[in-house]
């Protein structure tokens, strides 16, 4: 077998490309998350999590098909004491034009240096208040103020910053001024997720779910503007204003047409491809990654491809194999 069977694209049956490969490296966390692990981590699931050479073949194999953009995702990536070594790994290989990690931040401000010297280049993290009582209310953290140093050390690095908000109508609604101020002299990409429902959270969906369409309209009548969405990019929708820095991004997956741009695939900790995050289940290839073909697992992932589904079934009620959201990274 050698590249020229392989596609120069990954592509799907709709048309869509995959430039875009979501990595999960542990789907451990340290934060109880209301919306994602109120009780804590439970290792209820294996944690022989993805290995150094696994992931090499994994990131070989998407890159000789076209992948352009590698996020490092859990649970909590910075939990793995190897990541520095994951970053610089996935940074080596050629066609990989952005390295991104997803975190809650818990040490950013002692690692990102680290991070950033290996080859990362995106950051993302997530935050749920500006308040530290709120944010601990939500998180089961007090580390709020570390983690806000670590993003402007970050941004002081020269990284690309992203922010997450997980909208929640008891805590959000009343802070989106606060979110909005904070960006107004910060180069952040503040990003507002619209809370979905997982196969655990139910009742705290249906209580604390609202739609970023109210917020949208509301960006629109101060004159924010959207702006044309990048090759690369996620799902979000994004706003600018010319007197802020920042800009503003809505996630919003239970919007009309979401899933038409979608670009990105999953690889789960344990070595599974999840064609979509709600999916109905992971197609193991961890076998494949373990033989360290690259032009094997690429030629095996192109085969999956066949089965992805044109969009998800959140709004039917239908989260697949998704338990919470630690399993993928979002």
């Amino acid at each position: 077998m050698d590249s020229s069977s392989l596609p120069a694209q990954l592509s799907d049956t709709f048309g869509r490309r995959f430039e875009y490969l979501r990595l999960s490296i542990t789907d451990v966390c340290n934060f109880k998350c209301q919306y994602c692990l109120p009780d804590g981590y439970e290792c209820n699931t294996p944690t022989d999590f993805l290995s150094l050479d696994e992931i090499r073949t994994t990131v070989n194999a998407f890159a000789m098909m076209g992948t352009k953009k590698v996020r490092i995702t859990g649970g909590e990536p910075a939990l793995r004491k190897d990541l520095v070594d994951i970053i610089k790994l996935v940074a080596s290989v050629e066609q990989i034009q952005q390295v991104a990690i997803t975190t809650n931040g818990y040490n950013l401000d002692k690692q990102v240096e680290k991070w950033k010297y290996a080859g990362l280049t995106n950051l993302n993290v997530s935050i749920d208040s500006l308040d530290p009582a709120q944010f601990k209310l939500i998180t089961g953290d007090a580390r709020l103020q570390n983690i806000l140093r670590g993003i402007d050390k970050a941004i002081a690095l020269g990284l690309k910053v992203k922010v997450n908000a997980v909208l929640l109508k008891t805590f959000t609604g009343k802070q989106l001024d606060q979110f909005v101020a904070w960006i107004k002299d910060k180069p952040i990409s503040m990003r507002f997720i619209e809370l979905m429902q997982t196969g655990d959270n139910l009742q705290f969906f249906e209580k604390e779910h609202f739609s970023g369409e109210s917020i949208k309209q509301s960006l629109v009548a101060q004159e924010w503007t959207e702006k044309p969405r990048d090759l690369l990019a996620g799902p979000a929708r994004i706003f600018t204003h010319p007197e802020f820095k920042g800009d503003i991004g809505l996630i919003m997956p239970y919007s009309k047409n979401f899933c038409d741009n979608c670009n990105r695939l999953r690889i789960s900790a344990l070595g599974k491809l999840h064609l979509c995050l709600f999916a109905q289940q992971g197609i193991d290839l961890r076998s494949t990654m373990q033989t360290q073909n690259a032009f094997l697992l690429a030629s095996e992932i192109t085969a999956c491809l066949s089965d992805k589904q044109k969009t998800h079934d959140l709004l039917a009620g239908n989260t697949g194999a998704t338990t919470h959201l630690a399993m993928l990274g979002g």
